[in-house]
């Protein structure tokens, strides 16, 4: 790899046992519009070359074990993972549909997909627990964030046995179709008596950046029916649009959960066209890995 790094370590303080990346899209095998280091089976990427990119992958960051990929839906839905679902292909009987997955075992790798919407990395403050979110506007509305978070809190169930499905500790259904998911929204879970969520930390990795996010006044609305709090996230434009800050809702949705050890952010996967995917950008595109696991 001539040295170069292909890779982002967030910058947070995390505990020493627990280990986390974005990959960027550099120092693959992928070509074309795909190039290089996409990790996506679902985007019409070559599946060989995929797999190439995935074993890259695991050997730059020297992963404990394969990551355990998700069905990423835009839901809320949140799920824990276990060693026994890291296989890694889409099509898997494993693979769960989720956008969020959360373990406290060791060398178990979290993962989510992202080429715009906003991945986070999540860990408690004593190493004990990790997890990965996938949140597009369509997720933070939903409270994917706060699903996780809740989950995370309620006792981790033993680790299931060949054949069995997981299934998530919050049985959350997924909202279809634009009308109905901006009508019904939920508060965000109440918080369990487990523990506190001040001693969560979160990294915000790569997303779109506030001055390329512009979306119709019908999301702006939908977010300010949930919370008036997230007046702050949007600037109107002279078009009738409005260009929200991905990384301002999921602050301001961190805040109304309790947590304020918030790291990261500032990136554009948009204009940052050397080291990001961006389909709003490319439409045709791969996809960074976001990815965490503890020892």
């Amino acid at each position: 790899m001539n040295g170069i790094k292909h890779w982002l370590a967030p910058d947070w303080p995390a505990p020493a046992n627990i280990h986390a990346a974005t990959t960027l899209r550099s120092g693959g095998a992928s070509c074309g519009a795909y190039a290089s280091l996409n990790p996506a089976m679902h985007v019409g990427d070559d599946v060989d070359l995929v797999k190439q990119n995935r074993q890259l992958i695991k050997e730059l960051l020297t992963l404990p074990s394969d990551p355990v990929w998700l069905d990423q839906i835009h839901s809320n839905r949140a799920v824990q993972v276990h060693s026994t679902f890291a296989k890694g292909g889409r099509g898997d009987l494993n693979l769960q549909q989720a956008d969020a997955g959360y373990t406290a075992e060791s060398g178990v790798v979290c993962a989510v997909l992202t080429a715009d919407c906003l991945p986070l990395l999540v860990c408690a403050a004593d190493g004990s627990q990790v997890a990965a979110i996938h949140a597009g506007w369509r997720g933070l509305l939903r409270g994917v964030i706060g699903n996780t978070i809740t989950a995370m809190e309620i006792p981790p169930s033993p680790p299931f046995t060949k054949g069995e499905v997981s299934q998530p500790h919050l049985n959350l259904s997924f909202i279809k179709g634009e009308a109905a998911q901006l009508s019904n929204i939920e508060p965000n879970p109440p918080l369990c008596k487990r523990g506190a969520r001040g001693d969560f930390l979160v990294w915000l990795g790569p997303a779109i950046g506030p001055n390329c996010f512009e979306v119709g006044a019908e999301v702006r609305d939908a977010f300010l029916k949930k919370s008036t709090k997230f007046t702050t996230a949007f600037t109107e434009q002279s078009n009738g649009k409005w260009l929200a800050d991905i990384y301002q809702l999921a602050r301001i949705d961190l805040a109304m959960l309790g947590i304020d050890k918030i790291y990261g952010g500032g990136f554009c996967t948009v204009t940052e066209h050397e080291r990001f995917y961006s389909y709003r950008r490319d439409k045709q595109t791969g996809r960074m890995a976001t990815l965490i696991w503890r020892e």
